[in-house]
Protein backbone atom coordinates (compact mmCIF):
# COMPACT_ATOMS: atom_id res chain seq x y z
CA UNK A 1 0.00 0.00 0.00
CA UNK A 2 0.92 3.73 -0.66
CA UNK A 3 -0.28 6.45 1.52
CA UNK A 4 -0.10 9.98 0.12
CA UNK A 5 4.18 10.44 0.26
CA UNK A 6 4.60 7.95 -1.23
CA UNK A 7 6.14 5.91 1.61
CA UNK A 8 5.80 2.32 1.64
CA UNK A 9 3.64 0.60 4.46
CA UNK A 10 4.95 -1.58 7.29
CA UNK A 11 4.31 -5.22 6.72
CA UNK A 12 5.79 -8.80 6.28
CA UNK A 13 8.48 -8.45 3.59
CA UNK A 14 7.97 -4.89 2.90
CA UNK A 15 10.18 -2.31 3.49
CA UNK A 16 10.25 0.08 6.76
CA UNK A 17 11.14 4.03 5.53
CA UNK A 18 12.47 5.93 8.59
CA UNK A 19 10.32 8.83 7.70
CA UNK A 20 7.32 10.28 6.10
CA UNK A 21 6.97 13.22 4.15
CA UNK A 22 3.59 15.09 3.70
CA UNK A 23 3.96 18.46 1.55
CA UNK A 24 0.24 18.24 -0.50
CA UNK A 25 -2.05 20.21 1.27
CA UNK A 26 -4.84 18.02 2.71
CA UNK A 27 -5.95 15.83 5.92
CA UNK A 28 -4.10 12.51 5.78
CA UNK A 29 -4.25 9.33 8.60
CA UNK A 30 -0.81 7.78 9.79
CA UNK A 31 -1.18 4.16 10.82
CA UNK A 32 1.40 3.90 13.45
CA UNK A 33 4.50 0.78 11.99
CA UNK A 34 4.92 -2.05 14.06
CA UNK A 35 7.65 -1.72 16.59
CA UNK A 36 7.80 2.08 16.52
CA UNK A 37 6.86 3.43 19.88
CA UNK A 38 8.08 7.25 19.84
CA UNK A 39 8.29 9.70 16.31
CA UNK A 40 9.35 12.81 15.91
CA UNK A 41 7.53 15.58 13.80
CA UNK A 42 8.14 18.96 12.15
CA UNK A 43 5.06 21.04 10.90
CA UNK A 44 5.79 24.56 8.73
CA UNK A 45 2.26 26.32 7.95
CA UNK A 46 1.15 27.53 4.61
CA UNK A 47 2.34 31.31 3.67
CA UNK A 48 -0.23 34.10 3.62
CA UNK A 49 -0.57 35.24 0.00
CA UNK A 50 0.32 38.52 -1.15
CA UNK A 51 -2.10 41.74 -2.13
CA UNK A 52 -1.85 43.78 -5.28
CA UNK A 53 -4.21 46.55 -6.91
CA UNK A 54 -5.71 45.60 -9.81
CA UNK A 55 -4.99 48.48 -11.79
CA UNK A 56 -3.02 48.56 -15.01
CA UNK A 57 -1.14 51.68 -14.40
CA UNK A 58 2.61 51.42 -14.15
CA UNK A 59 2.80 54.82 -11.60
CA UNK A 60 1.44 53.29 -8.34
CA UNK A 61 3.61 53.05 -5.36
CA UNK A 62 0.57 51.72 -2.97
CA UNK A 63 2.00 49.65 0.03
CA UNK A 64 0.26 46.84 -0.62
CA UNK A 65 1.76 44.07 1.54
CA UNK A 66 3.14 40.65 1.04
CA UNK A 67 1.91 37.63 2.53
CA UNK A 68 3.04 36.36 6.04
CA UNK A 69 5.48 33.43 6.54
CA UNK A 70 4.29 30.43 8.40
CA UNK A 71 4.71 29.37 11.52
CA UNK A 72 7.39 26.34 12.14
CA UNK A 73 6.99 23.94 15.02
CA UNK A 74 8.82 20.82 16.00
CA UNK A 75 8.74 17.84 19.00
CA UNK A 76 10.74 14.79 19.43
CA UNK A 77 9.78 11.49 21.38
CA UNK A 78 6.29 11.78 20.53
CA UNK A 79 5.09 8.48 22.61
CA UNK A 80 2.55 6.72 19.84
CA UNK A 81 0.95 3.28 19.76
CA UNK A 82 1.84 0.41 16.91
CA UNK A 83 -1.80 0.26 14.73
CA UNK A 84 -3.34 3.63 16.02
CA UNK A 85 -4.17 5.86 13.60
CA UNK A 86 -2.94 9.63 13.92
CA UNK A 87 -4.26 12.52 11.80
CA UNK A 88 -1.81 15.02 9.65
CA UNK A 89 -2.69 18.08 8.32
CA UNK A 90 -0.91 20.33 5.34
CA UNK A 91 -2.06 23.82 5.35
CA UNK A 92 -2.58 25.02 1.77
CA UNK A 93 -0.70 28.13 0.72
CA UNK A 94 -2.50 31.54 0.57
CA UNK A 95 -3.48 32.46 -2.88
CA UNK A 96 -2.85 36.18 -4.52
CA UNK A 97 -5.55 38.49 -4.47
CA UNK A 98 -6.55 42.50 -5.82
CA UNK A 99 -7.45 44.80 -3.55
CA UNK A 100 -10.94 45.07 -4.52
CA UNK A 101 -11.50 41.06 -2.63
CA UNK A 102 -8.38 40.12 -1.04
CA UNK A 103 -6.06 37.92 -0.57
CA UNK A 104 -6.26 34.86 1.52
CA UNK A 105 -4.19 33.59 4.38
CA UNK A 106 -2.11 30.44 4.99
CA UNK A 107 -3.27 26.78 6.33
CA UNK A 108 -2.32 25.51 9.69
CA UNK A 109 -0.32 22.15 9.53
CA UNK A 110 -0.45 20.06 12.73
CA UNK A 111 0.25 16.43 13.59
CA UNK A 112 -2.23 14.50 16.25
CA UNK A 113 -4.25 17.33 16.90
CA UNK A 114 -3.79 21.63 16.89
CA UNK A 115 -3.44 21.29 20.49
CA UNK A 116 -0.46 18.84 20.91
CA UNK A 117 1.57 20.29 17.66
CA UNK A 118 0.68 22.94 15.04
CA UNK A 119 2.29 25.54 13.54
CA UNK A 120 0.07 28.48 11.82
CA UNK A 121 -0.16 29.79 8.37
CA UNK A 122 0.92 33.19 7.46
CA UNK A 123 -1.69 36.40 7.53
CA UNK A 124 -2.54 37.61 3.91
CA UNK A 125 -1.38 40.57 2.50
CA UNK A 126 -3.34 44.06 3.14
CA UNK A 127 -2.78 47.60 2.35
CA UNK A 128 -1.24 49.54 4.49
CA UNK A 129 -1.33 47.01 7.01
CA UNK A 130 1.17 45.36 9.75
CA UNK A 131 0.44 41.76 9.61
CA UNK A 132 0.55 39.52 12.78
CA UNK A 133 3.09 36.78 12.80
CA UNK A 134 1.83 33.13 12.26
CA UNK A 135 2.56 30.99 15.62
CA UNK A 136 3.34 27.62 16.97
CA UNK A 137 1.75 25.18 19.38
CA UNK A 138 3.68 22.93 21.53
CA UNK A 139 1.59 20.61 24.18
CA UNK A 140 4.82 20.47 27.13
CA UNK A 141 2.47 17.00 28.18
CA UNK A 142 4.09 15.25 25.27
CA UNK A 143 7.68 14.55 23.76
CA UNK A 144 11.19 15.00 25.14
CA UNK A 145 11.92 18.23 23.41
CA UNK A 146 10.10 21.03 21.47
CA UNK A 147 10.87 24.42 19.83
CA UNK A 148 10.05 26.93 16.57
CA UNK A 149 9.77 29.72 15.22
CA UNK A 150 7.03 32.55 14.27
CA UNK A 151 6.59 33.30 10.93
CA UNK A 152 8.03 36.48 9.06
CA UNK A 153 5.81 39.47 8.98
CA UNK A 154 6.14 42.98 7.09
CA UNK A 155 7.54 46.09 7.54
CA UNK A 156 5.65 49.31 6.09
CA UNK A 157 7.31 52.63 5.68
CA UNK A 158 4.30 54.70 4.31
CA UNK A 159 1.08 53.86 2.90
CA UNK A 160 2.61 54.66 -0.95
CA UNK A 161 5.97 56.05 -1.91
CA UNK A 162 7.85 53.44 -1.50
CA UNK A 163 5.88 50.39 -2.25
CA UNK A 164 4.36 47.19 -1.63
CA UNK A 165 6.20 44.69 0.99
CA UNK A 166 7.92 41.52 0.41
CA UNK A 167 6.05 37.97 1.64
CA UNK A 168 7.46 37.61 5.17
CA UNK A 169 9.97 34.64 5.33
CA UNK A 170 8.68 30.83 7.26
CA UNK A 171 10.03 30.56 10.55
CA UNK A 172 12.83 28.43 11.69
CA UNK A 173 13.88 26.06 14.11
CA UNK A 174 14.94 28.69 17.00
CA UNK A 175 13.55 31.85 15.33
CA UNK A 176 11.34 34.25 13.40
CA UNK A 177 11.16 34.14 9.55
CA UNK A 178 12.63 37.83 7.88
CA UNK A 179 10.41 40.68 7.44
CA UNK A 180 9.18 41.54 4.25
CA UNK A 181 10.41 44.75 3.12
CA UNK A 182 9.57 48.03 0.91
CA UNK A 183 11.72 49.68 -0.78
CA UNK A 184 12.94 52.22 1.73
CA UNK A 185 15.60 49.15 2.53
CA UNK A 186 17.77 47.25 0.01
CA UNK A 187 15.97 43.83 0.83
CA UNK A 188 14.13 41.52 2.75
CA UNK A 189 15.19 40.98 6.41
CA UNK A 190 16.82 37.86 7.27
CA UNK A 191 15.39 34.97 9.05
CA UNK A 192 16.70 33.50 12.23
CA UNK A 193 17.02 30.06 13.47
CA UNK A 194 17.20 28.60 10.52
CA UNK A 195 13.93 30.42 9.38
CA UNK A 196 13.46 31.97 5.25
CA UNK A 197 14.49 35.83 4.60
CA UNK A 198 11.94 38.07 4.29
CA UNK A 199 10.91 39.26 0.44
CA UNK A 200 12.18 42.49 -0.78
CA UNK A 201 11.46 45.79 -3.70
CA UNK A 202 12.25 44.33 -7.12
CA UNK A 203 15.86 45.34 -8.26
CA UNK A 204 15.23 46.45 -11.59
CA UNK A 205 14.61 50.31 -12.00
CA UNK A 206 11.31 49.95 -13.85
CA UNK A 207 9.49 48.16 -11.10
CA UNK A 208 11.50 48.56 -7.89
CA UNK A 209 8.29 50.79 -6.14
CA UNK A 210 5.97 48.75 -7.56
CA UNK A 211 6.14 44.90 -7.49
CA UNK A 212 7.83 42.87 -3.99
CA UNK A 213 9.34 39.56 -4.00
CA UNK A 214 8.11 36.14 -2.39
CA UNK A 215 9.41 35.58 1.16
CA UNK A 216 11.76 32.13 1.68
CA UNK A 217 10.46 29.15 2.66
CA UNK A 218 11.89 26.57 5.49
CA UNK A 219 13.68 23.06 5.22
CA UNK A 220 11.81 19.90 6.35
CA UNK A 221 14.93 18.52 7.14
CA UNK A 222 16.72 19.90 10.42
CA UNK A 223 17.92 23.18 11.32
CA UNK A 224 20.52 25.15 8.92
CA UNK A 225 21.62 28.39 7.57
CA UNK A 226 19.19 31.21 7.67
CA UNK A 227 17.63 32.74 4.61
CA UNK A 228 18.77 36.20 4.05
CA UNK A 229 17.26 39.00 1.70
CA UNK A 230 18.05 39.54 -1.80
CA UNK A 231 18.76 42.81 -3.95
CA UNK A 232 16.81 41.91 -6.57
CA UNK A 233 13.43 41.65 -3.53
CA UNK A 234 14.02 37.48 -3.59
CA UNK A 235 13.78 36.16 0.03
CA UNK A 236 16.27 33.15 0.36
CA UNK A 237 14.98 29.79 2.00
CA UNK A 238 16.11 29.04 4.84
CA UNK A 239 17.60 25.09 6.45
CA UNK A 240 17.10 24.33 2.67
CA UNK A 241 14.18 25.57 1.72
CA UNK A 242 13.15 27.13 -1.23
CA UNK A 243 13.42 30.49 -2.04
CA UNK A 244 10.96 33.03 -2.66
CA UNK A 245 10.09 34.52 -6.38
CA UNK A 246 11.00 37.91 -7.76
CA UNK A 247 10.19 39.55 -11.14
CA UNK A 248 12.70 38.87 -13.99
CA UNK A 249 12.11 41.79 -15.70
CA UNK A 250 9.37 44.11 -17.02
CA UNK A 251 7.58 41.72 -19.25
CA UNK A 252 6.52 39.18 -16.39
CA UNK A 253 2.88 39.73 -15.24
CA UNK A 254 1.97 36.30 -13.54
CA UNK A 255 2.45 35.36 -9.68
CA UNK A 256 4.84 32.80 -10.30
CA UNK A 257 7.16 35.70 -9.97
CA UNK A 258 6.32 36.86 -6.72
CA UNK A 259 5.23 33.38 -4.94
CA UNK A 260 6.26 32.39 -1.55
CA UNK A 261 9.45 29.71 -1.90
CA UNK A 262 8.43 26.37 -0.09
CA UNK A 263 7.57 25.10 2.14
CA UNK A 264 5.88 28.43 3.84
CA UNK A 265 7.16 31.93 2.30
CA UNK A 266 4.52 34.37 2.23
CA UNK A 267 3.89 35.41 -1.13
CA UNK A 268 5.17 39.03 -2.70
CA UNK A 269 3.10 42.55 -2.84
CA UNK A 270 2.25 44.40 -6.06
CA UNK A 271 0.93 48.00 -6.48
CA UNK A 272 -0.18 47.39 -9.70
CA UNK A 273 -1.72 44.62 -11.87
CA UNK A 274 0.78 46.07 -15.01
CA UNK A 275 3.67 44.10 -14.33
CA UNK A 276 2.63 41.27 -11.82
CA UNK A 277 -0.48 40.92 -9.32
CA UNK A 278 0.75 39.27 -5.79
CA UNK A 279 2.60 35.85 -5.07
CA UNK A 280 0.50 33.33 -3.99
CA UNK A 281 1.86 31.65 -0.81
CA UNK A 282 3.73 28.35 -0.66
CA UNK A 283 2.14 25.29 1.13
CA UNK A 284 3.11 24.07 4.27
CA UNK A 285 4.37 20.65 4.94
CA UNK A 286 4.74 17.99 7.98
CA UNK A 287 7.57 15.17 8.03
CA UNK A 288 7.86 12.79 10.81
CA UNK A 289 11.07 10.79 11.53
CA UNK A 290 10.82 7.11 13.97
CA UNK A 291 12.93 4.50 14.74
CA UNK A 292 11.67 0.79 15.01
CA UNK A 293 12.85 -0.39 19.10
CA UNK A 294 16.00 -1.24 19.77
CA UNK A 295 17.28 0.68 16.12
CA UNK A 296 18.65 3.80 15.94
CA UNK A 297 18.14 5.84 19.21
CA UNK A 298 19.26 9.66 18.10
CA UNK A 299 16.58 10.58 15.85
CA UNK A 300 15.76 14.40 16.76
CA UNK A 301 15.09 17.58 15.60
CA UNK A 302 16.44 20.06 15.09
CA UNK A 303 19.30 18.61 14.02
CA UNK A 304 20.28 15.09 14.91
CA UNK A 305 20.23 12.87 12.20
CA UNK A 306 17.42 14.34 10.92
CA UNK A 307 18.23 13.94 7.09
CA UNK A 308 18.44 9.97 7.41
CA UNK A 309 16.65 7.82 4.54
CA UNK A 310 17.80 4.40 5.51
CA UNK A 311 15.28 1.35 4.99
CA UNK A 312 15.15 -1.51 6.95
CA UNK A 313 14.00 -4.25 5.95
CA UNK A 314 11.31 -6.15 7.86
CA UNK A 315 10.46 -9.94 8.21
Amino acid sequence: MIGPAGVVAVGRNHVLEREELYTTPGTYTWTCPPGVEYVSVVCIGGGGGGMYYSVSNSGYTYAMSGGGGGALAWMNDIAVTPGSNYSVTVGAGGSQGAYSTGSTGGGTSLFWSSSIISASGGDPGRYNSTLSAATYTLNSSYGSSRGGGNGGVNLITNSAGYGPTGGGGAGGYSGQGGRGRDDAASSGDAGSGGGGGGGGASGYSATVDHVSGGGGGTGVYGEGSSGAGNTFGIGRGGSGGGDGGAPASTSDSTSTQTQGGLYGGGGGGSSTSYWSIGGDGASGAVRLIYRVTGLETNLSFPSTDTTIRRKQTIV
